[in-house]
Order: C-alpha cells, then structure tokens, then sequence
C-alpha cells in the first residue's frame, strides 16, 4: 500500500432487500420509486468523483443497507469502475441473490464480490450454482455466514461444496454468547472467527479510518467510518482532503469487521492484503 492509497466506503439510501432473514432490520423491505431514484442519482455522482480523482489509487467497497445487485446501476457501476485504471478494486456486500453474468464485462483483476449465505432466503443447489458461475468466470469472492447454532450445519455441508480456494468467512451473531466449544466448531470452519466473536477495546487507539479509509454516504457526507456519525467533511467540496489525517478511534468497541478492520493494533491489513475488500485473507488457502 502507498501514501496515495484511499479505501471508500460507500453507502447509499437504498435499503430495499429481497430476503426476509429474522437477524436483519431490512428484511423485505421495499424502497418507494422516489428512494430508488434518489439512489440512483446519488451513485452516478460517487461514480463522476471517482472518474475524476486519479490522483489517489482507490479501492471501493459498496455497503449498502439493501440488496444492491438486484439493482442495475450497481452492476453498471463495479463494471465502470473496474476499468479505470486508478481503481485497484471494487467490491459490494450481496446475498448473491441476482444473476452474474453482467460481471463478464467486468475487470476480473479489480471486481470482487463480498458474498453471504443465508440458509432458509435460497436453497445451497441455488446458492453453489452462482458460487460456480463466479468461480468459472474468474471473480474473486468470498463467502459466509452468520454464526448462529442453526446456520451451524449448513455452513459446514457449505464449506465441503465450495472449491478449496474460495475463503469461507463466519460472522459472530449479534447478541449471541459463543461457548468454548461452539467457538472451536465456527474456528474450524473459519479461521479468522476469533476477531468476530468478541468486540476489540478500541477507544484510543490508532485506526486507518479517516486517514486511508473513508465512509460516504450518498450526499457525499464523509465519516471517518460508519460507526462514528460525527462528519469529517464532504466528498464533493473537496473537504475530505484535508480531513484526512490520523486518528484514534472514539468509540469503546468496534465489533464489526469492515470497521476493526482498519483498526492498527490488529494488523488486519497485512492478514488481507490486496483482498481487504471482498475479505479473502491473503495467500488463502495455506
């Protein structure tokens, strides 16, 4: 990673989701036509300040409150901006729910997908069919699931379906207390799920966020991540760049992966490497 090196975090005003899983807020939530549209504006900006910003190699993780694939604009979007040349990756968090057979117009060196089962929302046959179809295309991607006692069994028939070289990732489920050997079952399966199970102390203490990680939200708001509300600046003014410096985290605990990621203490950049985004360890499998 060089001085010039930026990841962006971007999230918009969708919150549309085709799924209904009990753990979300967002579960089959419809977003009005004037939300959608709202949306799809506030991208195609992000998308003219990325065109415009080759000063800065940037990385892009789109983390919507929704489902964005089942969405044409984001599927035009990681297209676009996986052929700029200033972009070294661009990612999204998806139930892997819509088609892909647009990401064959995609850089396969820069596009990547952040992918979640949700056992009970798509049958596994349905699910590996789509794993397959990226696989065979060339699209790095990763896989997981929420750690709950129930998910335990598919998730384990999940990792034997899968090709070795696709990383399979276990989130800790919110509110839920991990005995000893639940804990060891979930660190078979993942051997990152130590740095979910238990939030990290992290007030402070020195973080990448809101010095080479930013997170925006549609009206260009800039955070330094999107636990910690306070703005920073704005991407469209031009403020952010002076924003940027660094910091120490403000809040107690930070127990969500794309936030103690950047986190210095943990050293999570050098676990993932050029695979941050999509969360694929690097040198997986070894």
């Amino acid at each position: 990673m060089s001085s010039d090196d930026l990841y962006v975090l971007y999230r918009g005003p969708l919150a549309s989701c085709n799924y209904d899983c009990p753990y979300c807020p967002f579960a089959k939530r419809v977003d009005p036509p004037e939300l959608l549209r709202a949306d799809r504006a506030d991208l195609e900006r992000f998308l003219g300040w990325v065109r415009e910003t080759t000063d800065r190699r940037l990385s892009v993780l789109f983390t919507p409150w929704g489902e964005g694939l089942t969405r044409s604009w984001y599927r035009d979007a990681i297209v676009e901006l996986s052929h700029l040349p200033h972009v070294a990756r661009v990612a999204i968090q998806t139930n892997l729910a819509a088609r892909t057979t647009w990401l064959s117009d995609a850089n396969p060196q820069v596009a990547a997908l952040w992918a979640t089962y949700h056992p009970g929302q798509v049958t596994p046959e349905r699910f590996l069919s789509r794993c397959s179809a990226l696989s065979e295309a060339g699209i790095r991607y990763s896989v997981g699931v929420v750690g709950l006692p129930d998910h335990y069994a598919p998730a384990l028939a999940l990792r034997a379906a899968l090709p070795s070289d696709v990383y399979l990732w276990v989130n800790a489920a919110d509110g839920h207390v991990y005995t000893a050997e639940e804990e060891r079952r979930w660190t078979a399966l993942d051997p990152r799920f130590g740095d979910s199970v238990r939030p990290h102390l992290s007030l402070g203490r020195p973080c990448h966020a809101g010095e080479t990680a930013i997170s925006v939200i549609g009206d260009g708001t800039v955070r330094r991540c999107h636990f910690i509300p306070a703005p920073i600046g704005n991407l469209y003014d031009g403020t952010w760049r002076a924003a940027l410096r660094p910091r120490a985290c403000s809040n107690a605990m930070c127990d969500c992966h794309i936030g103690y990621v950047h986190l210095k203490p943990l050293k999570l950049r050098d676990v993932y490497g050029d695979g941050l985004l999509e969360r694929i360890p690097t040198g997986w499998p070894s």
